[in-house]
This record gives structure tokens, sequence and C-alpha cells, in this order.
């Protein structure tokens, strides 16, 4: 809880700085905070907040995916300088919610109650719904704030039915209390329908088919920055309190909700990739993606093992690494074309090879090509679910098949074209290059040194 409030601290203090005119500033805060909060998050936790452990717990896994959260963060942040460059009269505004959505996202990684439950996803959503439309100017943003906040009401309408299901079965918000009694009672009609009614809810939260429709529209109308924001931080503290509702409240319950999980997973594994061969622009291309490793990241609960919990961080952990990879490219591309079609990146390699370099990388992560942190990652998410679910990484295996073919094709874009379309006078910053051999490096090294991710978060 000590990381939680310094980061809420940091966040109130780049908040401000907007109303003394300094909100360039407010990256440079965000920055320093979250280091902070980073180091911090290697201590062990102050026994003053034990007093709130039936509330929230500050737990190993906590702590894991709590680094991994911080760290997707902080690079994001190095990004914005140039990223936020049309957004100066509100600077201070995007990177406070930013910060803000962070908060709800680590109180996600140790919730023990449903009550918490809420409060994270809610903290984590309402600063997505402003910031998806944070150009006002733009018609596609303001659709994606409006469809995201719609979406996003309707599926807290689920997550509330169902909690409410489960306190009227069970009589307490307790997750243990909740998992014996699944245990005692496991055909209880209510107690069944809140667990699916919840399990949906998080289902939109993670753009798990069917309940992804939002993702694509949303994705291609947010600002670049927000958009790998959402694809990554987001996605993880989603997964995670998905994985820890359903590994321990509802883990009496396992048969019940097991087999409907399985057909979301089929259901957004060939769906997704399908659709994201058709797309002939980069962004929603990637919304589609995005998706599509929803459906790899839903392998972990097949077949568990005491690794599974590794196993999700490694994955998402690889994942968030290959997406600010390839937006950091996009988000250069878009400010520079004012557009983000596959013929928008022609030339690229040309004239910036390392920022094509650490997208092709990043996409070869993501399609899990050997030598890459996404193939250990995916490598051990489908060993795990060969246990007990062989049918579904058989389905993953040609989900992967397919989406080699779009990756490619930007791919082919940047590297392929004799001519470039690049001004030479338009360079990356150094930020940018620091940033993207930082990610190719990482995404190499924990491609063939697996164990180094253990290591460098205190595993």
């Amino acid at each position: 809880m000590s990381v939680l409030i310094i980061v809420f601290l940091t966040a109130i203090v780049a908040l401000f700085s907007g109303v003394f005119e300094q909100g360039k500033f407010a990256r440079y805060i965000g920055i320093f905070g979250l280091i902070i909060a980073l180091y911090v998050s290697f201590l062990p936790e102050c026994t003053f907040f034990e007093h709130y452990k039936n509330m929230y717990e500050y737990g190993p896994n906590t702590a894991l995916f709590t680094k991994i959260s911080i760290v997707t963060t902080l690079l994001l942040f190095f990004l914005g300088g140039f990223a936020f460059s049309n957004h100066r009269s509100h600077q201070s505004e995007l990177y406070a919610l930013m910060l803000f959505a962070l908060c709800g996202s680590i109180t996600l990684f140790g919730f023990q109650n449903m009550v918490t439950l809420f409060l994270g996803i809610e903290i984590l959503s309402i600063p997505l719904y402003v910031m998806a439309g944070a150009n006002k100017t733009d018609l596609r943003s303001n659709e994606a704030s409006i469809k995201y906040f719609l979406m996003g009401a309707f599926a807290t309408g689920f997550l509330l039915f169902g909690i409410a299901f489960i306190y009227g079965s069970v009589g307490s918000f307790d997750l243990y209390t909740i998992q014996n009694f699944g245990v005692a009672n496991a055909h209880n009609t209510m107690f069944i329908l809140g667990v699916l009614l919840i399990l949906c809810a998080l289902a939109f939260k993670v753009a798990l088919a069917p309940f992804h429709m939002w993702s694509p529209d949303v994705y291609y109308g947010a600002p670049s920055l927000i958009t790998a924001f959402m694809a990554s931080v987001v996605k993880i503290s989603g997964f995670f309190a998905l994985f820890r509702l359903m590994t321990i409240g509802f883990a009496g319950v396992t048969h019940e909700w097991i087999n409907v999980f399985g057909v979301f997973v089929i259901i957004t594994l060939l769906l997704a990739n399908v659709m994201g061969l058709a797309q002939t622009n980069a962004k929603r291309m990637l919304a589609y993606s995005s998706v599509s490793h929803a459906g790899y990241i839903g392998l972990v609960f097949f077949g568990m093992t005491n690794l599974s919990t590794y196993n999700l961080a490694f994955y998402l952990f690889a994942y968030s690494l290959s997406t600010v990879g390839v937006f950091m490219c996009l988000i250069w591309v878009e400010k520079l074309k004012r557009e983000t079609s596959f013929g928008a990146f022609k030339g690229l390699a040309k004239s910036e090879p390392i920022l094509a370099t650490v997208a092709a990388v990043s996409m070869l992560s993501m399609a899990g090509v050997p030598l890459t942190a996404g193939f250990m990652g995916k490598f051990a998410l489908f060993s795990q679910a060969m246990n007990g679910a062989a049918f579904l990484v058989l389905v993953a295996v040609l989900g992967s098949a397919i989406s080699i073919a779009y990756y490619l094709r930007l791919i082919i874009a940047m590297f392929f074209f004799k001519e470039t379309t690049f001004k030479t006078s338009e360079k990356v910053t150094l930020t940018y290059n620091i940033v993207a051999v930082f990610v190719i490096a990482s995404i190499i090294v924990l491609g063939v040194f697996p164990d180094l991710f253990a290591k460098q978060f205190g595993l």
C-alpha cells in the first residue's frame, strides 16, 4: 500500500502543476514519482498497513505485478514528451489521469474483498473514459470516449449484479469466505449465476470476445499513447484481477465456469486474428492483435500449476514491452503523416532504422517467433495448457500462424520499399532511441535468458 500512496500523491502533484501553468513539468514529476514507487516496491511492506489486510494485501504476487505495471508506465511516460506535444494546454491532466488509472491497477493487484475489486475497476476505468476523448477536436476520439463509457457502464452493471448475487448467497464479500462457500455449495444456482455475470463483466475489461466490440473503435480513436496504456497496463491489471478472483474466490466452482471461459478463448483467438488480417490501418490491426493476445493469456486458466502466476506475469511483461515498442513507432509516424495506414510506414527503415527495428522485433515477439520474449511466454502458457486443454492450444497455434501474416505486412512496408517518404530532417529524439534500444535488448535477452525476469523482479 506504500506504493499505492506514492503513486497517488505523485498524481496529485502532477495534476496541480497545471494550476501554476507548469504542466510541461508533469511528465518529469510523474517519472520521478514512478522511480520512487518502483524502488519502494522492492522493500518490505510497512507493518502499519497490516490493519487493512482483509481488504488489500501487498503480497509477493501483488508486488510482482505492481513492478511490471510501474515499469511499463514509466516507459510510456518517457514517450509522452513527443506524443503529447499537441496537448500542451492540458498535459498535466493527462499524466495525472494515467497515474490515477495506475492507482486502480495497483488496487486490483492486491484486493481481498469484492468491494475493493469494484473500487479498483472504477478507479482504473473512469480516467480511461476521459483520456480516450483527449483529442477534443477529433470526432473519432469523441466517439471512442462515449463508446467506452457506455460499454463500460454496461459492464459495471453486470459486475454489480454479479456481486449482489454472490453476497446474497454467501453473506460476505471476502474472497476466502466466498471460496469456502463455493466448495460446500458447488451447485447453488444464485451463486453460479453471480460467478458467470462477474466473468462476463471482467471479460469486457480484458477485451475477450464476444465482449470485445468496443476495443477496435476505442483503440483507434484514442490518442496513441493512451491506446498503448490501455493495451498494456490495463490488460495487465484486468487479467491479474480476473486470475486472482477465479482461482481464489471462485476456485470451488471451477467446473461451472471453465468451459464457458474456454468458449470465450476459442472465439477470441479465431475472430481477432481473422479480423486482424482484414485491416488496412496499423492502429486497428494492433487493436485486434491486443484482442487476440487476451485469448493467448486466457490459456493460463487451463492445466494450472504452481508456476501459473509466474507464467502469466512473464507473458504480460513480454507483451507489454512489445506493445511499447510497436506503439512508439506508430506514435512517431502518426505525428508526421497524420495517419496510421500501412502505406504511411513505407520506407521507414531507411530514415529511422532503430525505430523500424524496435517495431519489427516487437511484432515478431507478439507473433511468438523464437529467440524473443513473446516466444518464451507463449511456450510456457501453451505447455501448461496442454495438460488440460490440448484443443485450445491447437486453436492458439493456428491463431499465432495467422497473426504472422498481418504483422509481416507492416514489417514489409517498413523494410522492403526502396524509396522512403520520410524527410531527412525529421529525426527521432534521443529519448525515443534510448527507449527503443532498451525494448529491443529486453525482448531479445528475455527470449534467450528467461530466468533473468525472475532475478530482475526479485523472485
